[in-house]
């Protein structure tokens, strides 16, 4: 057992009343070293046309927002990041860090901020993306890994969204524990109503505000703070399945393929730590520098602050340190 395992054992337990200790819901983001992958030739991939239709409309349309960029008034502007940073942290700080690895505990009204910004992420049902990042974690870089990096940059980016799942990744994903999930009814919630949310907060509400209430052309406020907007999230949570398994340094496990990216710690507000991140899947900074390039990490320190969140799980700097020690390639971290 590594030291990270012992330490995430330990975390896994907590008292009950009487003093016995308890054993939480198994964890399903460690990686799983038994599964090994079927001999034989691989199954043919099966284009999903509407979805390469769909993916191409979005990214022209997305060109021509760029275009428009200049004619957009400041206001438009400024909402248009103020809208890039809420979605982007439905992903990080909801989907990704409390759904997905819950790696801190958020309160009834974080929940429903998270989950109204995750709607206006666009990026599936934070149930299906929790299921997938876990399934991603737990067989990394193999076929059942839903983006699995090893196909190439462009299948680990987009393209695995233009084709069908592998088996493998149906099948591990079914037999996946996601009690917690189905247990939350934030989540269940959003699942529900998932596509009038989108509608609502990925579209409407960017585009609708400007118009309303400083007179942006409804042309321009569809473009920019809307389709635009959506499209860069979408890209900047991408790189983080594509670019941090290719290009960077592994301070902490040179033997996988995780990478230490700062460009996409940056685009991604903090989810660039890749090599850390799957070295320590349960430490919710996914890095061992804390808030250093790391909006994400910033908001939930935020609404600790505020109470409204606790419980954030850290890995201790001894053990980092061991880890470096064991695995790492030996270049500078990213602090």
């Amino acid at each position: 057992m590594t030291e990270a395992e012992a330490l995430e054992k330990k975390q896994q337990q907590h008292k009950a009343s009487n003093g016995n200790v308890l054993p939480e819901a198994p964890r399903e983001d460690v990686f799983d070293h038994t599964y090994k992958e079927k001999e034989g030739p691989k199954p043919p991939s099966v284009i999903v046309w509407r979805n390469v239709f769909m993916m191409t409309l979005l990214h022209i349309g997305a060109a021509y927002g760029m275009c428009l960029v200049p004619s957009a008034s400041t206001l438009t502007l400024l909402w248009s990041v103020l809208c890039f940073v809420i979605s982007a942290l439905g992903v990080t700080a909801g989907a990704h860090r409390l759904w997905s690895h819950r790696s801190y505990k958020a309160s009834l009204p974080l929940k429903i901020f998270l989950g109204v910004a995750n709607s206006m992420a666009f990026q599936n049902d934070i149930y299906e993306w929790a299921r997938d990042h876990r399934v991603h974690h737990k067989y990394s870089e193999t076929d059942a890994d839903p983006h699995n990096a090893v196909r190439g940059f462009f299948f680990s980016h987009i393209g695995w969204l233009m084709v069908r799942k592998h088996p493998d990744v149906i099948e591990k994903g079914r037999k996946l524990e996601v009690h917690d999930l189905l247990a939350d009814k934030v989540v269940m919630f959003q699942r529900k109503y998932y596509k009038p949310s989108v509608l609502l907060m990925c579209f409407f509400v960017p585009m609708f505000v400007p118009w309303y209430l400083w007179g942006e052309s409804l042309w321009v406020a569809y473009f920019v703070p809307a389709l635009l907007r959506y499209t860069l999230v979408l890209n900047a949570t991408w790189l983080v399945n594509s670019a941090a398994h290719m290009w960077g340094n592994r301070p902490y496990d040179h033997h996988i393929n995780p990478r230490e990216n700062k460009f996409v710690a940056f685009s991604a507000l903090g989810e660039g730590f890749h090599n850390y991140h799957h070295t320590f899947p349960f430490d919710y900074a996914t890095s061992e520098f804390g808030i250093k390039w790391n909006i994400t990490t910033c908001f939930i320190d935020t609404m600790c602050f505020l109470g409204l969140a606790k419980d954030r799980k850290r890995v201790s700097h001894e053990v980092v340190a061991s880890r470096i020690q064991r695995t790492g390639d030996g270049s500078p971290r990213s602090g």
